[in-house]
């Protein structure tokens, strides 16, 4: 995980880069919010840590520019300043968290950790998105027929799936394929007295 550490105190920027990098995390550093905003179009980062006083572009101007370009990556100010004001002024620009100065070292990296790991589940959502996208599922619809089979445990054939929770038969019939490619739905054999044997579905659980 890479974080950005934007501060124009040199002795925090040190300390808070060498706080990481003994965590395991790799960290750059930038002296003020014009930097820092260079540094942003020049690489990725997982995570941004910006002091609100600083020079040429502060921290609250920061969290305004970074927000018209990436509305997700996490950002923790870093301020003396715990008025209401001040935090509901950031709210409203778009930051993520805030750490008092001065800083703690066991509170600065477990936020650290936090936000990362909220940003790796929201981007893992966002790949799931784009994977149901690129194969015509619709994510809502895949949770209907899933719980209908979670809650009706025995065998279902399409047909009685598609009327128990209203959807065309074609339609309930894709996303069954979709579930046994994905091997959450198990296809087992129903012999009736009269006709074919039928296909039934299940939900398979190990």
């Amino acid at each position: 995980m890479k974080v950005l550490i934007v501060d124009d105190d040199p002795l925090l920027t040190t300390f808070l880069r060498e706080l990481c990098e003994r965590d395991g995390l790799e960290a750059a550093t930038a002296p003020n919010g014009r930097e820092g905003l260079n540094q942003l179009s020049k690489h990725d980062y997982d995570i941004i840590i910006a002091d609100y006083h600083m020079p040429i572009i502060n921290g609250l101007e920061l969290v305004q520019k970074v927000r018209l370009e990436n509305q997700q990556i996490p950002i923790l100010i870093l301020t003396e300043d715990n008025s209401k004001e001040v935090a509901a002024s950031f709210i409203k620009a778009g930051a993520t968290d805030f750490a008092l100065k001065p800083v703690k070292e066991l509170d600065i990296i477990s936020r650290i950790h936090l936000h990362a790991q909220l940003a790796n589940m929201r981007k893992q959502l966002e790949a799931d998105e784009d994977v149901y996208s690129a194969k015509g599922i619709s994510k809502g619809t895949l949770e209907s027929v899933a719980d209908y089979l979670k809650e009706h445990r025995g065998a279902n054939s399409v047909d009685t799936i598609s009327k128990g929770i209203g959807l065309a038969y074609p339609t309930v019939y894709r996303y069954l394929m979709y579930l046994l490619e994905e091997g959450k739905v198990k296809q087992v054999i129903g012999h009736q007295k009269i006709g074919r044997p039928k296909k039934l579905y299940r939900w398979y659980t190990n």
